[in-house]
């Protein structure tokens, strides 16, 4: 049975939204935040990956959603973390993801998919515990989006405020990443 047109114009619009956010926050940030600029650079390709591809189910697509969440969540908070001052809990993240990133093909999709909502727990926990002591209110509300896109990707239902939960998911994800570019903007100029 074919997908109702809706449910395809839903599905292109949050890859869409995501898309645009994470290339401009990528383009925004490059000059300042390399790590940060290549991470939102990992969504942006991911989100066009699945837009050029349909219906965003082949394994190229899920591939790269894989490399989007274990090394492009973490670079988004190893620059986080750096830009703080805490450099071991960066190295400890980025390091992390890259290990999940090689030991990927040995998982099985179950381990993939928890070792994913692992990956995007942590960064959200400790970006929203970076942005609380350094009082970044976008921080916290970057920490606070994808905290809940993680949450809401693991519930049963299948729709989520009359859209598919993947799209909800991705509307969020959105949100929470142009929380987090600003974040990165509002902590480099408290630096300067």
């Amino acid at each position: 049975m074919a997908p109702k047109p809706w449910v395809e114009w839903s599905m292109a619009l949050s890859h869409l939204a995501l898309g645009v956010v994470s290339l401009h926050a990528a383009l925004s940030t490059a000059q300042a935040s390399r790590g940060a600029a290549a991470g939102f650079l990992l969504q942006a390709l991911a989100a066009a990956t699945t837009l050029a591809s349909g219906q965003g189910t082949d394994e190229d697509c899920l591939t790269g959603a894989w490399v989007a969440t274990v090394i492009g969540l973490p670079l988004l908070a190893f620059d986080f973390h750096w830009v703080n001052g805490d450099r071991s809990s960066a190295n400890l993240l980025l390091g992390g993801g890259m290990v999940l990133a090689v030991a990927g093909d040995h998982l099985g999709a179950e381990g993939r998919s928890v070792a994913g909502q692992a990956v995007v727990l942590v960064v959200a926990v400790t970006i929203l515990i970076v942005a609380v002591f350094t009082t970044n209110t976008y921080g916290m509300w970057g920490g606070l989006m994808l905290g809940a896109a993680g949450l809401l990707s693991r519930l049963e239902q299948d729709r989520l405020l009359l859209m598919p939960k993947e799209d909800v998911c991705r509307w969020v994800l959105a949100a929470g990443s142009w929380a987090y570019h600003r974040a990165l903007h509002t902590q480099r100029l408290q630096w300067e």
